[in-house]
């Protein structure tokens, strides 16, 4: 065994799948690139996710109370990777990265459906983010594109690195 710098630890805890984080405030959208997120509650899902204070996304999730979480195929991974380098403060992403939106159904932020999954979320508890900028989340209304359903995923491992989703395997569980 090596020692393992504490700047490294997240690299071999991250959660993944990389996430996009959609939200909308005062009739305009935003996107930024998530992969601090992970699941706190399987019915009703509930995920906690880190939403730092400086992106511009934090102000319309903060006010709004909303959002969409969408898990876009590995294939979409550089345009991901795009999305987080820059603001929605300075740019329109869904322009720009050419993101085709549909209407949500419980939520004012759109769905992506070039992504596998859309998942619309409200907070439902706040009480941590001064803190630890991490919001609560409730899924309200799921989606699912079944043209992407077996897509890899991309998982995080800092620093511009990213892993694939491999093979999947099936083992006995007791849970449903």
């Amino acid at each position: 065994m090596k020692t393992l710098p504490m700047a490294h630890v997240y690299q071999m805890l991250e959660p993944g799948p990389v996430a996009l984080l959609v939200t909308a405030r005062d009739g305009k959208a935003n996107v930024m690139t998530m992969s601090w997120h992970m699941m706190v509650e399987f019915e009703p899902p509930r995920i906690a996710c880190i939403v730092s204070g400086a992106d511009h996304s934090f102000t319309a999730l903060r006010e709004t109370g909303e959002c969409v979480i969408a898990v876009p195929p590995a294939s979409m991974a550089e345009r991901v990777v795009e999305i987080g380098n820059c603001s929605g403060r300075d740019v329109d992403k869904f322009a720009r990265f050419h993101l085709e939106t549909k209407p949500a159904k419980l939520v004012a932020a759109p769905l992506l459906a070039d992504c596998i999954t859309n998942i619309e979320c409200r907070v439902i508890d706040d009480s941590l983010v001064e803190r630890f900028n991490l919001f609560v989340l409730e899924a309200v209304h799921g989606w699912i594109n079944p043209a992407l359903r077996a897509a890899p995923t991309l998982h995080h491992r800092g620093w511009g690195e990213f892993a694939l989703d491999g093979e999947i395997i099936r083992l006995k569980s007791r849970m449903r």
